[in-house]
């Protein structure tokens, strides 16, 4: 492939997951402020105690072959039919197997209701592995219009499923049956809008060859999962539900934040440094300029989030959700470094070191388990503290390996990194400061607060002729014009 060509596929796959993923974001952002202001933090705290074992049984069915197959030079339907029915009967084997162990789950956390609860969430997994192979399809191909398109129908869908169960009444069920609609959706979309279609024929031979490097990434997703969801179970066991309802309400928010960064990124990140793996020079550059979009992005839109917390909180979720904004602003953090961190991470897994990504995740997650052990007794907010700043000490590791697999110096990430960081940082706080004289009332505030920053960050990067401003205006106005 070209270098015009790459670039090309990059862009569109840059801007299809930048709408897709911007109006996902408000799609969520509406859904969740009707559904906030219906259910109450303990609703919200009943089901995130279950996210650890949603999340890590998902990883599970998929087994990392989606990368696998993504990192694999050529693939044809033998292999994506393979992955199917591996995914789908490891969907049936899971689900069998944690229908089982819903009253030992419901007897950890002292919760008799999340017997069935669990029950109905587990089934979303059963469900989105049968579409594992489709999304494969979508990642190699780089089809990030139709995966996009799956994705905002089945979100529309299932909002309105959750809101009117909650108007019925229906508490934390309504937000399980969400859960489980928007993947049933997502799914059935993914099967519609592939090309590619399971035969009956059952043979695992073409896994073979994809085995060794997907069982070590299928180790390095558990254990992510397990890092990113350890958080709220500890929580789950040590607090009360409403209290972790607050931390679920910020975490989502969070979420939703570096989702839109990360959304955009990941789509093409893997497939197209892969692509140049053979072309060490070409892939650095490649990188860099990755970097920097996502450094260019991602810390206005979070830390703007810290920045407007009290407001939004406020006008969207109403005064019963206000103790999550200390948490909020703590995670705004976490979630500026989260898209770079998944940057590197796609870095490595195209040099095929998967066991570097591996042991990364094995020694965060430990190193996490300890520290949350030992300042649990000083509360949530402390928790919370230590997870944020373990995860940006991380990077540092990563930055290490960087450094091993293509001569990424330390200089060269923080001049790509820190520029957009401390412009960002510096106008959230230089709006802060005149938030304070000002005494408007809550939606006016919002509105001014979004528009200053926004002001003085693109304001100050024309001032400094920064490239990737620059680009991205020059793309957007050819597409315009075509």
């Amino acid at each position: 492939m070209t270098a015009t060509s790459l670039k090309e596929r990059t862009a569109k796959g840059l801007l299809w997951g930048g709408f897709s993923n911007g109006l996902q974001q408000l799609l969520n952002l509406l859904f969740g402020v009707f559904l906030a202001r219906l259910l109450t933090p303990a609703d919200y705290g009943m089901v995130g105690m279950l996210s650890l074992f949603v999340m890590v049984a998902s990883t599970l069915q998929d087994s990392g072959f989606t990368n696998a197959l993504a990192n694999k030079k050529e693939v044809n339907d033998e292999d994506y039919n393979a992955v199917f029915w591996f995914s789908s009967l490891m969907g049936i084997t899971l689900y069998l197997l944690l229908f089982f162990s819903a009253p030992l789950i419901a007897a950890f956390f002292g919760k008799p209701e999340l017997e069935g609860l669990s029950r109905l969430l587990f089934l979303g997994f059963l469900i989105s592995s049968t579409g594992t192979a489709h999304n494969a399809v979508f990642f190699k191909r780089l089809m990030i219009r139709q995966k996009a398109i799956a994705q905002l129908v089945a979100l529309v869908v299932s909002g309105c499923v959750g809101i009117t169960l909650a108007l019925c009444g229906m508490a934390y069920w309504g937000i399980a049956l969400q859960t489980v609609t928007y993947i049933a959706a997502c799914t059935g979309l993914y099967w519609l809008f592939s090309p590619w279609r399971p035969s009956l024929r059952i043979d695992f031979r073409p896994l073979r060859p994809l085995f060794t490097f997907s069982s070590k990434l299928l180790l390095t997703n558990l254990f992510t999962q397990f890092n990113n969801n350890l958080l709220a179970t500890l929580m789950g066991h040590l607090f009360a539900a409403r209290e972790v309802g607050h931390y679920t309400q910020a975490n989502k928010w969070a979420t939703m934040s570096h989702t839109l960064v990360a959304g955009m990124v990941n789509g093409v990140a893997q497939p197209v440094l892969a692509q140049v793996i053979d072309d060490p020079s070409r892939q650095r550059q490649v990188f860099r300029k990755m970097l920097r979009f996502t450094a260019f992005v991602s810390f206005p839109c979070t830390l703007g989030l810290a920045l407007i917390a009290p407001e939004l909180i406020h006008l969207a979720l109403t005064d019963k959700w206000m103790p999550c904004v200390p948490l909020l602003r703590l995670l705004s953090i976490w979630s500026a470094c989260l898209p770079v961190q998944q940057l590197y991470y796609n870095l490595i897994i195209s040099h095929r070191k998967s066991d570097i990504a591996l042991w990364t995740a094995v020694g965060l997650g430990l190193t996490q388990l300890l520290l949350l052990i030992a300042i649990h007794p000083y509360g949530i907010p402390w928790m919370v503290a230590g997870y944020v700043a373990l995860y940006v000490a991380s990077l540092g590791v990563w930055q290490h390996f960087a450094h091993r697999a293509m001569g990424l110096t330390v200089i060269e990430m923080l001049l790509d990194v820190l520029p957009f960081a401390g412009i960002a940082a510096c106008a959230m706080l230089v709006t802060h400061l005149l938030a304070i004289w000002s005494a408007l009332p809550p939606l006016p505030t919002l509105l001014g607060k979004i528009a200053v920053a926004a002001l003085i960050y693109l304001t100050t990067l024309a001032l400094c002729r920064a490239h990737v401003l620059q680009e991205s205006i020059d793309y957007l106005w050819h597409k315009r014009r075509r």
